[in-house]
């Protein structure tokens, strides 16, 4: 489980977050929504502890990031995947290597067992036979099914998203979502999706967060008045 404790964040005089609290229970998907700039990705880093609170704490599992040092941050980051918004495909890899980086730098896996992962992998993504291709051959949508593959590539227990379907077309934002959806049902993946969009929302949340102003509140039914007022 995460827990999130009155979590405050200021830069200069500015409020980014404000008291802000929650929990993400296993094999649950926590939505934080909010328009661009309302300290979403923010939120992310602050639970990641890439950025310091002013106030306030996070626990994984009981276990305080605050009152822990680096190495032991650094364990608890090797069980969380973070799907970038801008997916972070490093160019001069094809998918195979994209995704097995992980693999590569943390474990001491075989070139056989690596290789053997990753087609798992593109096997749970929908995208078996394209381990040879760049991402300039890839469409957006198809750059974000790798990055979330690679997110999947030590088997983490969390999984973040950052805006997982900006700018994909219907077609491609209904696979991403359903990905979504069958790795918390089929694997048991916890996580939370960062969004500004409703749909999404409404179909991968099992709770619902509003962040406005540095606050959060939990959203019990989305209207745009809602959202946007």
């Amino acid at each position: 489980m995460i827990e999130v404790k009155n979590v405050s964040k200021k830069f200069d005089s500015l409020i980014v977050l404000d008291n802000v609290s929650f929990s993400v229970g296993d094999a649950r998907l926590i939505v934080i929504l909010g328009p661009s700039g309302t300290g979403k990705t923010v939120l992310l880093k602050a639970i990641l502890g890439l950025t310091p609170v002013d106030s306030g704490e996070v626990l994984f599992d009981g276990k305080s990031i605050q009152a822990i040092d680096e190495s032991e941050i650094y364990e608890i980051r090797k069980n969380i995947g973070f799907v970038f918004q801008g997916t972070a495909l490093f160019d001069s890899m094809n998918v195979l290597d994209n995704i097995a980086l992980p693999i590569v730098e943390h474990t001491s896996a075989s070139t056989s067992e690596v290789k053997d992962k990753v087609v798992q992998i593109l096997e749970i993504i929908g995208m078996s036979g394209k381990e040879k291709l760049y991402p300039r051959s890839l469409s957006g949508g198809m750059k974000r099914l790798v990055a979330v593959g690679r997110a999947l590539a030590l088997d983490p227990k969390y999984l973040f998203y950052d805006e997982p379907t900006t700018g994909l077309d219907p077609i491609m934002r209904d696979r991403v979502v359903n990905l979504i959806i069958d790795l918390k049902k089929k694997y048991a993946k916890s996580g939370i999706v960062v969004t500004h969009d409703l749909d999404t929302a409404k179909a991968v949340g099992d709770e619902i967060y509003m962040l406005k102003k540095g606050k959060i509140s939990k959203v019990r039914q989305i209207r745009k008045e809602v959202y946007n007022g």
